[in-house]
Formats: structure tokens, sequence, C-alpha cells
């Protein structure tokens, strides 16, 4: 044992001691027109958006692990206002809703966190944040200057920064908290606000300041943010964007990696090359603030989706899938383009950058003091690749990348060329041998509850005239009931009943039976329709149950934006020619449903009788299962059911509606060239927009769960079934022409004469697992994507023996890509390694 001296305890002691007091009294955050000073040190930042309500706190700690492994800083989140306050001064911050937990766990990771109070959010959140409850105050106008709203505006915003200055969460004591956000994207519709916008935004920038948090408050999108709040860009690009002030940080606060989905549309994604050619842009131009909107998207559980007509998944294409998992080669290419950036961060924070133009769309921006140099070469051309002469030497630019040198002189990273592996994963119920089985039932042991058509409730109402919506349900269940009777004298006759409602979706019964329904979409959410129907002779019952499907979240006023049948509604085509108006007549209206007032969901009643109709609407079913073995994440697939919610032990795992089929066209390839939007690249044509559905595995038990599912329109239960996602492949596709791996990149190397070989490099994601099959292998001219690559007409004889020996038996290799190692099966031609392979 070696002796330690005490004067050296001593030191250490007080090493100790200082670095604990630093913690206790926090760390200053300020910023310049460089970036954000912590510390006294300015900082290149990455960051990604994680919301905390859209997973589960047993996932928190493994999505904040992964984002750090991926190169992430600093962790955004918003805050939801109607989570937290469901009933005015009654708060809820348990489970998934408990924010300080989740804000503790980020900075155990040794991350920072950017608190976006809002407290209005948008985030394709239910009524966009807000609490319901704030549209019946008397005299409330949201977001302006209106006392009624700007009070109850800063009493949340001050319940939140006081409990974290509770917790001491800021930076300034010591915590992970280094901004905070109020407000969000109002400058996209202030001017629909008139003047009392300007007012409303300078009174709620005092209001935030005067809080005390000790670091910088920031507004997206608003241009004229008051000093000191930070104006930052949202948006697919902000390398054009340039702060209201000299003093200021130019800041990103989404950087959107993909699109949300919508029920009835197509899946969007966004490829990994634009997302990080616009990351790469961004810093070349001078910014220092990045943050990645989503880094991990999640699910919409329960009823918060917004929208109207947002899907339950909330993907939204992020490096970490909706259940956790890497989205490769995304995430992998982005952490990759993260180390290359930081390379480059002292001199990046030391100066600002100098531009120059190296010819047409092309251009090269340099941050050189007396002691380092980074450049950022950039071809902003859609179409062309270029070569082009920076510093004395040539670099081979692709059309629509920009290369990375962090010395000045050799590429660290180019956006276009992705080293990273790709994985394909899948969702399957179980293994079988080497066949993958696509579905297992999941029980066949069924009973269920029919729920009554029309008025059943003894709390339902009469009124004159039709009755909107949202008013009336305050947003307490999705379902109204609109109930009428209609006489019809002689014979049986057809008539039509035209209806008219804001939307979203309703069914119409006519004396017990289903009529026909109409369905409105994420673009217009209003329906208009003609439904047949046949009236017996005397006395008709109408009833039409009325629909939402989340309430919108965004634009200026959209908490006014109403839902519901008004009209009008009429009977068309009666035998003497003659319309009816039914819309101001005397109707009955019962809000929600009979089972969601006896608590069907849970599972619990002595309703419930054994047996599953099928095909058949108004139905509740519940069934009872074991947990799926394993610790995969687990999807329902809910393709034989049509539209409902679905809940397990008691826990909604959202609104499902498989029945919704995405349009037939819109999708095809799609290039990563040139900008990006929403409809640019999707995927899913004429299938349903999901059928798959997150079940996290907290909320199981290994046995004796129970499910329960609310069918509207017709299903059949017997074909639900769960699946697991698993690993299929993992797969790399890298050219003699990609730059040498980040990994083997440093200043020393880059220093050195013989220019490192770039690499394939595989790694089989879970800890007990081993490379166990080479499926392709191929260095020439090899085709295609993984899951389906070809060998081109240029190829080595040896590609897939080099493989196998490499890599068959081990958890991770690496093979350089060159004729060194394959030989030259066509000279004079750059040559690729494509390989697929599967691990067990």
């Amino acid at each position: 044992m070696r002796r330690v001296s005490t004067e050296f305890l001593i030191v250490s002691f007080l090493v100790v001691a200082a670095a604990a007091a630093t913690v206790a009294s926090g760390v200053n955050v300020t910023y310049d027109h460089r970036a954000l000073v912590i510390d006294g040190k300015r900082r290149v930042l990455v960051s990604g958006s994680i919301h905390y309500p859209r997973s589960t706190p047993d996932m928190w700690p493994g999505l904040i692990q992964k984002s750090k492994e991926g190169g992430l800083d600093v962790i955004e989140t918003y805050v939801f206002w109607n989570l937290h306050e469901p009933v005015k001064n009654q708060y809820e911050f348990e489970g998934r809703k408990d924010l300080v937990k989740f804000v503790k766990l980020v900075a155990d990771a040794g991350l920072y966190v950017h608190l976006r109070i809002g407290p209005y959010v948008c985030a394709e959140w239910n009524y966009g944040g807000f609490p319901l409850w704030l549209h019946f105050i008397p005299g409330i106008v949201l977001r302006t200057d209106n006392e009624p709203y700007k009070a109850e505006m800063k009493r949340f915003t001050a319940k939140i920064v006081s409990m974290m200055k509770e917790e001491n969460l800021y930076a300034s004591q010591g915590g992970p908290i280094i901004l905070s956000q109020i407000e969000n994207e109002y400058g996209n519709i202030d001017k629909d606000y008139g003047p009392a916008a300007q007012t409303y935004i300078k009174w709620a920038a005092s209001m935030a300041t005067s809080l005390d948090t000790g670091v910088p408050w920031v507004m997206c999108q608003q241009k004229d943010a008051p000093d000191p709040i930070i104006d930052t860009c949202n948006g697919f690009y902000c390398d054009g964007y340039t702060p209201n002030s000299n003093n200021k940080p130019t800041m990103w606060t989404e950087n959107w990696t993909g699109w949300f989905l919508s029920f009835g549309g197509a899946v969007p994604y966004r490829p990994v090359e634009d997302i990080a050619f616009s990351v790469a842009r961004f810093y070349q131009r001078g910014g220092t603030f990045q943050n990645y909107y989503m880094y991990h998207g999640g699910t919409n559980f329960g009823r918060s989706t917004g929208g109207p007509f947002i899907a339950t998944s909330y993907d939204y294409d992020a490096p970490l899938d909706e259940y956790g998992a890497p989205r490769q080669p995304k995430w992998g290419h982005l952490k990759e383009l993260h180390k290359a950036i930081k390379l480059c961060e002292d001199a990046m924070v030391a100066t600002d950058p100098t531009t120059t133009s190296l010819g047409n769309n092309l251009e090269a921006s340099v941050y050189k003091t007396s002691s380092t140099c980074a450049a950022f070469l950039a071809n902003v051309d859609t179409k062309n690749d270029a070569t082009v002469t920076f510093n004395g030497n040539s670099y081979r630019l692709p059309a629509w990348s920009v290369s990375i040198l962090p010395d000045c002189k050799n590429v660290a990273f180019n956006t276009a060329k992705i080293n990273s592996m790709a994985t394909i994963r899948r969702f399957v119920a179980k293994k079988n041998g080497n066949e993958l089985i696509a579905s297992e039932e999941i029980s066949s042991d069924w009973s269920y509850v029919s729920e009554p058509i029309g008025i059943s409730s003894n709390n339902a109402f009469k009124k004159p005239g039709l009755v909107e919506q949202i008013n009336t349900t305050a947003d307490q269940s999705d379902y109204l009931w609109y109930s009428i009777s209609a006489e019809s004298e002689g014979d049986e006759s057809q008539t039509v009943l035209h209806v008219k409602s804001l939307g979203h979706v309703l069914h119409l019964f006519v004396n017990g039976q289903l009529a026909g329904s109409a369905i409105g979409n994420a673009n217009n959410p209003t329906v208009s329709k003609d439904i047949p129907i046949t009236l017996k002779p005397g006395i008709n019952k109408l009833d039409l149950l009325s629909l939402t499907v989340g309430l919108k979240n965004y634009g200026a006023f959209f908490d006014t934006t109403g839902a519901g049948i008004t009209g009008p509604v009429e009977l068309e085509g009666l035998k003497n020619g003659s319309t009816i108006d039914l819309s101001s007549m005397r109707w009955t209206y019962q809000v929600g449903l009979k089972g969601e007032g006896l608590g069907l969901h849970t599972g619990g009643s002595s309703l419930w009788v054994s047996g599953v109709p099928k095909s058949q609407p108004l139905t509740w079913y519940k069934t009872s299962f074991d947990a799926p073995s394993g610790d995969d994440p687990i999807a329902i697939d809910l393709s034989g059911m049509g539209k409902g919610e679905l809940w397990v032990n008691g826990e909604s795992i959202g609104r499902y509606w498989p029945a919704y089929i995405a349009p037939n066209s819109g999708c095809s390839d799609c290039s990563y060239k040139g900008s990006y939007n929403s409809n640019k690249c999707l995927k899913g044509c004429g299938k349903p927009s999901q059928k798959l559905y997150h079940v996290p595995r907290s909320w199981l038990k290994s046995s004796g769960n129970v499910m329960v599912l609310f069918e509207e329109i017709s299903g059949d239960p017997t074909k639900i079934s769960f699946t697991t996602q698993v690993l299929q492949s993992l797969c790399s596709h890298v050219s003699e022409s990609h730059p040498s791996s980040i990994e083997s990149w440093s200043q020393e190397k880059s220093r050195r004469k013989r220019k490192q070989e770039p690499k394939v490099s595989l790694e089989c994601p879970h800890p007990n697992q081993v490379i166990s099959s080479i499926k392709f292998a191929s260095f020439g001219t090899p085709q295609g994507q993984c899951g389906n690559f070809r060998h081109g007409e240029c190829k080595s004889d040896n590609a897939l023996s080099i493989l196998q020996n490499a890599c068959l038996g081990f958890k991770t290799c690496s093979v350089g890509v060159s004729t060194v190692t394959f030989g030259d099966p066509c000279v004079n031609v750059v040559k690729s390694l494509a390989v697929e392979a599967s691990c067990e």
C-alpha cells in the first residue's frame, strides 16, 4: 500500500471542500454576443427536447443517458400547465408528472436543463397546454394584455419557478437549469392581437425576469423580445438568423428532426443528412446553441393530443424512437457531428466567423485566432457536387453538405457522408427458431359491455337549439350526445339527414342503428355530410354522437375554436319535397358515455358479460393477459380495431384509430438534398396512420393484467396482438472517400502525413448480444440500402469471409474500407463497403 502524506490529504480535503462550496453557491450563467457564458466561460452547446410526460419515469434515466452518449449537453422540456393543474389550485406532480424528479435525473447525468415554462407550449398538446378552466374565467382573453389572463399566467409561472428554487435546481443555486423560456412562438401570430400584443410581451418579459432565477430567459420566434430576454429561432433551418441585439447570442430552440403524425396522414420523416447539414450550417454561421425538437418524441398517452387529429405516437422521427431506442443512423451520425463541432469549440468561442466565397453556392467560414483555427466548408447547391480549393488544399464537397475541419486542414466530418451504422428494428410477437412470427392472439377470454345508444344519464339536459361542444363538455370527455325525435307520417320513407359540424367526428344512429358517420381531418376538422336514412311510420329517434380528437393547440385565438354540431341539421327530401330544419328545436344532451361514468376503463363493475361480439359499434371490451417475456419494448397491434381508446391496468395508452387510412399518394423516394418541409418525405401511404401503440413495461405485471377498450365504430378484438421491438439487422455502407471515423480523429493524428482510412463499424446494442451472422458483404460498387443491399458490377471475392472473421462472435467490430484490406477489384473507381449483419 502506497503511503499518502499528511500534506496531500490536507490539500485534497481543501480541493473537495472548495468544489462543494462552488456547487452550493452555484455558477453564474450570462451571455454575450457569441454564446452563453457559464461560470465565466463561453460555451458551444448541443441540446435536445425530451418531454417528461411523453414517457414514463422508468424510461427517463435511459433516455437521458442515451442523450448524453449522443453528445448532448442540455435537455430541453416544456412544462405542461394542464397536466399539473387540471383543476384550478389543485396541483399534480406525481408519476409522469414529476417534473422535479426529471430535472434531478438530468442533473445526475451531468447535463444542463432548459426549462420552457411557457406556459403556452403548443407542442401538439391538447389546448396548447392550457387548462380548459381558463376558458371559463369571466372576461379572460388568452395570450394578450388581459388582466385575468396575466394574473393566472404569473401565478403558474411563479409556482414552477418557486418549485425549482425550493429544490435548488437553478444553476445559480448549483442546479442544472441554465435557461428558462417565457411565452412560445408568439411572434408568429402577435399581429392578430393588435397593439395589446406589444404591451403583453413587455409585461411577460418583465414578469419573468422579476422572478429572479439567476439564469437568462429566452423567447422563441419573438424578434422584438425586450432586453434582457434572448430572442431565438425555431424551424428546419436557422443558419440565417440574427438576434435583435448585438449583445445577444444566436440560439436555435427548435430544430425539427422530423414532424408530427396526424390520424389520416402518412408518416413524415427527415433524412439525417439534411438535419446534419442544417446544424453544421448554423454553427458555421455563428450559432452557439442548438436544440433538437425532438430528441425523443415519445407517446401522447391518455387524451393529451392536440391538433386536432394528432396521433397517439409522437415519435417525430427523432434520434431516439418512441420506445427509447437509438434510431440509426440518425442518432450515430449526429453524435459524430457533435464530436466534430466540439473539436472546434475553442476556436468558435474565441472569435466571430469570417466567411468567404469559394464559388457559386460554395463558401468557407473560418474561426481563427493566433493559437487555433477551425473551418466549415459548405456546398449549398441542391444538385451538384463540387471540388474546392481552400488554404492551398483540394476538397470534394457533395451537394447540400458541410465539411468540418477542426484544424483548418483535415476533414473530420461531412454531413452527407454517414460513417455510423444503420439498424432495422421490427415489432414481432415471438421468435420460433429462426422464424419471426408477426402476431399472436392476446387472449381467448373476453367480456363486453354495450354502451347505450343515445341518452342514458340522469345528468342529461334539454335545451332549444344546438350547443357548442367544448363549452358544454369542458373537455371532460371526447363525447357529446345530441338527441331528438322526428315524426314521420304514412309508410316507411327514405330521406336524407344533412348535418354540419365544427368537428371533429360524428356518428348518426337512427332508431338505435348506426346509419352513417362523418370524419374531418387535420387540415379541416369541420364536417358536412348528407346521410341517407330510413324513417319508420311514427316517432323516430335520431341520436348524433359528436366527438373531439384533441383540441386545437396553435394559432391566434386558437382557444376560441369550437367543436361539435352547430348546424344546420336538416331532414331533406321528404315525401312532399319539403325540408325540416331541426337545428332550433329542443334537443336533449348528454356529456360523455355511461361507461365513462361507471369507470369501466378500470375493468371493474358487474356489468361485464362473457363473450366477444364483433363488428359492433359502441362496445366496451375487456380481457386479462400476461406480460410478454423479456425486456424489449412492447407495442400492441390494433389492426383489427376501428377507433376508440385503450387502457391497461387503468392507464390510458391513448386514442387508437387504425381504421383511418393514409392517402395512397404522396409517398416517394426522398432526397436529402434541398430544403425540407413537412410534406417532402412521407412513408406509409395507403396504410393505417398508426396501428402499433406503446405499452410501457412499467405499467404491466408479469400476469393478471387487465386490458379495456372502448370501440366506437366496429372491430374484432380477437385480432389484437402484442408485439415486442427486436433488432433485425445492423448495416453500414462506407466509401473510400468518407472521412475517417471521428472516434479516431484528433488534433495530433491530423498532423500525420498518412490519412487515416475510413472504417465500417458494427455494434450489437444489447449488452449480452454478439454478432451472429453476416447477411451481406460487398466491397466494390454495392447498391441499395440496409435490408436490400445488392452487389454492383465491381466486387471483391473476399469481402464476406473478411467480415465473418472480423465480426462473428464479437459485440463490436471495425474493418478498414481500403484496397489494403480487400484488394482492388476495379482500378480507378471509388469503392465502398456495404455490410448487413445480425445479433443474437
